[in-house]
This record gives structure tokens, sequence and C-alpha cells, in this order.
């Protein structure tokens, strides 16, 4: 079967709606896959661009934010990093295709696929037994690797830590999929159980691979051997650092860059700017120290901008059948990250001196 290299971005029409919501993030997200399977281009675009949403969320109050930059980092051939967070990147986008394009089997959308019933009459348990229609994640395993593994042509560490970090988004949908049940029995008794297997909630996933990040593990490569190119004993020390490893377990080869400060060659924006959390309701410990993480640790002040919010409000039914509402403005205090003002730091710490010499 002939395989071609094309750009999402490029196929015109059938795919513009969700490019359009997703530009930034399937934007230079080269998939290699057969001609025929062209048809799950549309679902391989949302899933990368719902796993990278995801990635935001995860790392909405921390310094490295999932910038839009970095899906075309963990691919860019001149900028192949292999840091924690690239690690996470390529599992959250990996699990975002399988995913969708699982999820999108069950729903009925493609005519070679349909819902997983191999296991259905088994004994699955003590008063159960498989059944219904279980989502086909075998499917979307098998369609998500042509396009995402062939991402990786080379054979050097770095592609076999992105293979490796991918199948770990796999394995993450398959780990947290949910047993739903049907009972059957006389007036409810529910002497008997039929139960399928779904999909969880995607957010349950990106939850689980950030634990998997905050637990990754990095490799300490042999570099002397490492040195010997792609010869016998290179190969040989990648596999023997990979035959430790976890199939469960991020990995990642290179330490983190200092995120606080900006450096637009890795497309890093730094803190400055960022907004955080100093007030709220139902706020984690991480979230209220947001502020601190952002700029204080990173030299930076925190500034507050008071903003004005216009919102409906005062709503009343009228019968029949319309709410109407008021618009009422509001002050909404934020807090963002700015730099220290030196300037104003020099005439106070002068006044200061004048007033001891007085003395």
């Amino acid at each position: 079967m002939k395989r071609s290299t094309f750009l999402i971005l490029s196929i015109a029409g059938v795919y513009s709606a969700v490019l359009h919501a997703a530009a930034w993030s399937v934007n230079n997200f080269l998939m290699t896959g057969p001609k025929a399977y062209l048809t799950y281009s549309s679902s391989v675009a949302a899933g990368a661009h719902s796993g990278m949403e995801e990635c935001k969320f995860q790392f909405g109050w921390e310094r490295w934010n999932c910038p839009e930059s970095a899906l075309q980092l963990s691919t860019h051939n001149r900028l192949r990093s292999a840091t924690k967070e690239t690690s996470f990147v390529h599992a959250i986008s990996s699990a975002g295709v399988m995913y969708t394009l699982t999820r999108n089997c069950s729903m009925g959308d493609f005519e070679s696929c349909g819902c997983d019933d191999s296991r259905n009459g088994r004994v699955g348990g003590r008063g159960w037994v498989w059944g219904g229609c279980s989502d086909n994640v075998e499917f979307g395993e098998r369609i998500s690797k042509l396009f995402v593994d062939a991402l990786e042509t080379g054979h050097d560490t770095r592609a076999l830590i992105n293979l490796h970090n991918n199948e770990v988004g796999r394995l993450a949908v398959k780990t947290t999929m949910k047993r739903a049940c049907k009972c059957h029995g006389v007036s409810g008794s529910c002497s008997i159980q039929t139960c399928w297997l779904q999909l969880a909630e995607f957010r349950e996933i990106g939850n689980y691979l950030k634990i998997k990040y905050n637990q990754a593990h990095k490799l300490e490569m042999d570099k002397r051997r490492m040195r010997a190119g792609n010869s016998a004993d290179s190969r040989g020390a990648t596999a023997e650092t990979f035959h430790h490893v976890h199939a469960t377990e991020l990995v990642f080869l290179e330490d983190s860059p200092d995120y606080c400060t900006r450096n637009a060659s890795l497309g890093h924006h730094g803190t400055e700017g960022r907004e955080c959390l100093q007030t709220g309701k139902n706020l984690s410990q991480w979230e209220r120290r947001s502020c601190r993480r952002l700029c204080t640790e990173c030299g930076l002040r925190v500034e507050e901008r008071r903003t004005e919010m216009v919102a409906s409000c005062n709503c009343k039914f009228h019968w029949c059948c319309t709410v109407r509402c008021e618009q009422c403005r509001q002050l909404v205090a934020k807090h963002f990250c700015a730099r220290r003002d030196t300037t104003a730091a020099a005439p106070n710490h002068i006044r200061r001196r004048n007033r001891g010499h007085k003395r």
C-alpha cells in the first residue's frame, strides 16, 4: 500500500470547519498515512486539537502553559526537543487522536467500523456477562498509529522517546475506560448484568497523563556509546535504556529550560503579562499559588488591573414565553505578572540616603 505525506491544512473544503477552530493546534502538524485512510483525516485533526486544548487546560497556571508552538516544536525536524513538556505533548495529542477516532467509530461515522462485540456472551465476573456495544478502541489505536507514529521516520533516541510517549497516551485511553452495565431480572432484581466498556471523559485522560508527567523519568544515556551514531553499539545502548522503562511511564531526555524568561527561538513567551489567581471561589491550593509561581519566583511583581465586565442580570420570565434580562456592569479585579519598576526604586533610595545625611 502506498504511503504519502500530506499537510492536513492543505486539504480543502471537507475539513475547513474543523481546521478553522483548531488552526494553531494542527498548523504544520504533518501526518503520514495511506491515501485509503484520508476519510479519517478530519477526525485526526479534531483529535489533535482536543489533545492540545486539554494540554492548555492542564498547564493553564504553570510557567509552561502549552503555548501555540508546543505541537510544532515536538514535530519540527530542527527543534526536536525531548523535555518533560514535549513528552506530555506527544502523549496527549496521541491520546486525543485515538479518542476521537474511537468515539466517531462508535457513533457510526465510519462505514468500515462499528462497536466492539468480540467479547459478547463471555462471563466477565460474578453476576455479569459481556454484552452491549463496547467502544472500539482497537480500531482507534490502529488508525491513530498510521497517522501519528508515522511522523517519526528516524531511528535516533529522540524518535524512540517520541514513539514511546505516543504509546503512553494510547494506553491512557485504554486504562481509563469505564465499565457500564444494564440490569436484567424479574421485577428489576438485577440478578444478572450485561456490561460493556466505554470511553471515559477526555478530562479524566488528561488528569491521568498529568500525573504521569509529574512522575516522568529522565533517561540517563551512555553518552560514550551514543556518540557512535547509528552503529550497533549506539542502538544497543538505547535498547538497554528502554528495557527498564515501564510501558505507561513518560520519559524525557533533556532538562526543561527556564520558562520564566522569553526565548523566541524556542517559542517560549515567558511569564510576563500572564494572568494569575489570588482571589476567587473554590480555588485549589495550586491555583492560589499561581501568582507566586508565575510572578514572584520569576522576578516579576503582581499587578492588579480592574476591568469592567458586562453580564446579564435580574432576569425575569414573562408569560409566555420569554426571558428578559438587564445588562449589569461591574468592576472585576484581575492579577497579572508585570516587570518590576526599577526606575521608581532609585529615587526612594536616594531620598532615604538624603534623609540620613541630614541627621
